[in-house]
């Protein structure tokens, strides 16, 4: 057996988790599925979305801690892990995945006991569950965002340059892919970067996001991902998006994370009705890096407590 294999049957077999996977009209999104613990439970349904280049798998730690209050799905997002791809001549607009969460929802959660889900998203994640959580209040019952409040903005004077420089990497292409010889000289690259991992959670992240090829291993994840969004929401539109949530919402701070440090959010968090705020240890990744607990700790009890 290929290390490929028993890394992923490793995690697979200590994890309690199965695979799943919900068709939708243009592809097919991959995630897995933590059954929850008892038939009250099994009435509620959590939603997991991940960051970006990550996968469902970045969820493995919390998500078992949350099977005692409802069935937990964790998602795998167009082009990462072992979802589908866009066609060709697509790219991945921010306002698609939120379609494609609405779509999700509606397709394959609609017809279960609680006609509202919960939503847990980390960085891209949590703006995408914000956003859907804003446009469609009425299917959302709780909202936890994990180092993410609200989209990335740019000012409306870099409209053009940004139009641009997405057009030109379109036409550009995205060049060859890495050949890695296995998949722990993948995971060490992954270390490093914006959001540095340790090594046990670049390893457990990895291997989803890879596939044999060419005599070793390269991301199956689409390359695409990587390219310039050609538009992107300013301020005023993020704080209005904000301002449209109702649904009551949980914003995990990680006192290393990328916002901790970033100026500007207060008019963000203000703008939310019904926002609580979490201060937990760890960086970006402080769901799946380090002492985890207090993240647990925090989104447990904002689901269970009515």
């Amino acid at each position: 057996m290929n290390d490929f294999a028993m890394s992923s049957e490793a995690i697979k077999s200590t994890a309690g988790f199965r695979e799943s996977e919900w068709p939708l009209r243009n592809l097919s999104l991959a995630g897995v599925t933590w059954p929850a613990r008892s038939d009250e439970a099994v009435k509620r349904t959590v939603l997991l979305l991940h960051g970006w280049l990550d996968n469902s798998l970045t969820f493995i730690k919390l998500a078992p801690e949350l099977t005692g209050l409802a069935n937990v799905h964790a998602i795998d997002m167009a082009g990462h892990g072992q979802s589908g791809h866009r066609p060709g001549g697509q790219s991945y607009l921010l306002m698609d995945y939120v379609a494609d969460l609405a779509e999700l929802v509606e397709t394959h959660f609609s017809d279960s006991g609680e006609t509202r889900v919960d939503l847990v998203g980390h960085s891209l994640g949590g703006i995408v569950c914000a956003l859907y959580a804003a446009a469609f209040p009425e299917k959302v019952g709780k909202l936890a965002m994990i180092d993410s409040l609200g989209a990335i903005s740019r000012s409306v004077e870099e409209t053009i340059p940004q139009l641009r420089r997405a057009i030109k990497k379109r036409l550009a292409g995205s060049g060859r892919q890495t050949v890695y010889p296995d998949i722990q000289a993948a995971a060490k690259a992954r270390e490093g970067g914006l959001s540095p991992l340790s090594p046990e959670a670049a390893l457990t992240l990895i291997p989803r996001n890879m596939k044999a090829e060419a005599g070793g291993y390269v991301w199956r994840t689409d390359p695409r991902l990587r390219h310039p969004s050609p538009l992107m929401m300013n301020e005023d539109q993020v704080i209005e998006s904000l301002k449209a949530i109702v649904t009551p919402t949980l914003f995990v701070r990680a006192d290393k994370g990328l916002l901790a440090f970033r100026e500007g959010l207060d008019e963000r968090r203000e703008v939310i009705n019904s926002l609580e705020i979490a201060h937990v240890p760890g960086g970006h990744h402080c769901h799946l890096d380090g002492d985890t607990r207090p993240v647990a700790e925090a989104i447990r009890n904002f689901l269970k407590n009515e």
